[in-house]
C-alpha cells in the first residue's frame, strides 16, 4: 500500500460517522442544558476537540468549560472550584475532583467522559487568573484557522500520537497535549508534513506560528524554555505551550516519524499492548527486570506523578551504580496494575569500582580520602580508591533499591518478578 492510501484507509476507520457525531451532540447537548440548570453567574459551553470537530471515533471525551462572571470572580478565581462542585455533586451525584493549577471534575457516562473546568470568561489573555482561562481562545483560534482537510490532518496526528504514547500534558505523561497537536499541524501543513519536521527537530525548535518573536530564547522567561520544543501560544505570546513536554516524548517522536516515513504502515496507528513475552523476546540475551507496582488510591493524576517518579527513581538508581540500562519503559491501567521494566545488559559487574578523589595539589583532602579508603592509587593528578561494590548483579540491586524510604508514600507496594 502507498503512504497516501494507508492515511486514506486509517482516516476512514478513526473519523466520526454522521450517526456519532448525532449521537454525541445529542448527549453533549442534554448534559451542558443539565448542568446550566443549576448554574448561577457562569454558563456551560463545550469546547476540547469535540467544539473543533477533531475528535476520534471510539469513545469521548467532552470538555465543558463553565464560565464564570469575570467581573464577580475576577477577584476570588481560587473559589470557582468549590462553587462549581457544589453544583455538580447536586446535579450529577458521583463527581471525581481532579487536581491541576485550578481543580476541575470529571464525570463517566457509559463510553463518555466530561471533563468540567471552571474557568473566568475573559476576553484577551492578559486578563486571565489562571491559564485555564485562556482554554477557550485556544479553541476560537483553532476553529479560524482549520477547514476540513486540516480537520482531518490533526485526527490523524492524533491517532498517531496516541498509538504511539506520546499523546497527553498530564504530569506523568508529559506529552504532546491535543492543543500542541493542532498548532503544530496547522503551522506545519498536515499530518505528513509535520513528521518530515519532526524528525530533524534540534533540541530548543522553535515553533512560533505567529511569529511573535524576533529571538524567542532571549525574550520569553527562562523558566519556559526548559523543554526541547518551544510552542510559543498563538493567543499568548508569553507563554510556551508546549513546556511540559518531555525530552523521551520528543525524542520518541522523531524516531517514529523517521520510521513512518521510511517504511509507512497501519501499523503505527495502533497502540500495541506490551506484554511479558514482547518484551522478553525486545531482551534477548539481556537481563528483563520486571516490577509490579501497586497504585495508591486517589485522584489519577496524583496517583499516576507516584508511579512515574518511582519508575525515574529506580531508573536513576540502576544508572547511577554503573548497570547499562538498554531499554526501559512502564504502564499502568489506572486502575489497580502497573508494572515498570528495565532491559539491563546481563554482564555483571566488576567486583570493586574506581572511585575518584581530590587533585594532589590538596593535601589535607588527600589524607582524608586516603583515611577513608585503604586501597588508594593516584592516576592523572587525582587519588583514587579501589571500593568493593555492594552489588554486581542488576536483580540484587534493584531488589535492594526498592526497600527505599522514599519510595514509601509512591505506591501501596512492588514485588521484582524472578
Amino acid at each position: 500500500m502507498t503512504k497516501k492510501s494507508i492515511l486514506k484507509e486509517v482516516l476512514e476507520e478513526i473519523k466520526p460517522s454522521e450517526n456519532d457525531k448525532k449521537e454525541v451532540e445529542s448527549r453533549v447537548k442534554a448534559f451542558v442544558s443539565k448542568l446550566n440548570k443549576g448554574l448561577k453567574d457562569a454558563k456551560a459551553v463545550l469546547y476540547g476537540s469535540g467544539a473543533k470537530g477533531t475528535w476520534l471515533r471510539g469513545g469521548f471525551d467532552a470538555d465543558v468549560f463553565v464560565k464564570y462572571d469575570y467581573k464577580k470572580y475576577k477577584d476570588k478565581s481560587d473559589q470557582i472550584s468549590d462553587v462549581l462542585e457544589k453544583v455538580l455533586r447536586k446535579k450529577f451525584g458521583k463527581v471525581e475532583r481532579m487536581h491541576g493549577s485550578r481543580d476541575y471534575f470529571r464525570i463517566k457516562e457509559k463510553d463518555f467522559v466530561f471533563e468540567i473546568i471552571p474557568i473566568l470568561e475573559i476576553k484577551k489573555a492578559s486578563e486571565a487568573k489562571n491559564i485555564t482561562d485562556i482554554s477557550p481562545l485556544h479553541a476560537q483560534w483553532v476553529k479560524k484557522k482549520v477547514n476540513k482537510k486540516l480537520m482531518d490532518e490533526i485526527r490523524l496526528v492524533k491517532a498517531f500520537f496516541k498509538a504511539q504514547k506520546i499523546y497527553g500534558a498530564e504530569s506523568y505523561i508529559r506529552g504532546y497535549s491535543g492543543y500542541i497537536t493542532e498548532i503544530l499541524t496547522i503551522h506545519y501543513g498536515g499530518f505528513e508534513k509535520l513528521l518530515r519536521a519532526a524528525r530533524k527537530w534540534k533540541d530548543k525548535e522553535v515553533v512560533d506560528i505567529c511569529k511573535y518573536h524576533k529571538n524567542v530564547m532571549m525574550e520569553l522567561n527562562t523558566s519556559k524554555l526548559i523543554s526541547p520544543l518551544i510552542v510559543v501560544d498563538p493567543v499568548d505570546k508569553s507563554r510556551n505551550a508546549a513546556a511540559s513536554l518531555s525530552y523521551e516524548k520528543f525524542d520518541k517522536l522523531k524516531e517514529v516519524a523517521d520510521r513512518f516515513l521510511k517504511k509507512s504502515s497501519k501499523k503505527f496507528f495502533v497502540e500495541k499492548e506490551v506484554s511479558v513475552e514482547d518484551l522478553m523476546k525486545k531482551a534477548g540475551k539481556n537481563k528483563l527486570l520486571l516490577v509490579d507496582a501497586a497504585p495508591l488510591n486517589g485522584k489519577e493524576d496524583v496517583v499516576g506523578a507516584k508511579l512515574m517518579k518511582s519508575y525515574e527513581f529506580l531508573l536513576k538508581g540502576l544508572k547511577k551504580y554503573g548497570f547499562n540500562v538498554k531499554d526501559k519503559g512502564w504502564k499502568w491501567d489506572k486502575e489497580k496494575r502497573s508494572m515498570f521494566w528495565y532491559i539491563v545488559d546481563s554482564k555483571k559487574l566488576d567486583k570493586f569500582e574506581k572511585r575518584k578523589g581530590p587533585s594532589l595539589d590538596f593535601e589535607e583532602h588527600v589524607k582524608k580520602f586516603k583515611k577513608k579508603y585503604k586501597k588508594t592509587f593516584n592516576e592523572k593528578g587525582r587519588v583514587c580508591a579501589k571500593v568493593k561494590r555492594e552489588f554486581v548483579d542488576s536483580y540484587d540491586f534493584l531488589k535492594n533499591l526498592l526497600k527505599d524510604k522514599w519510595l514509601k508514600d509512591k505506591v501501596k507496594g512492588f514485588k521484582l518478578r524472578k
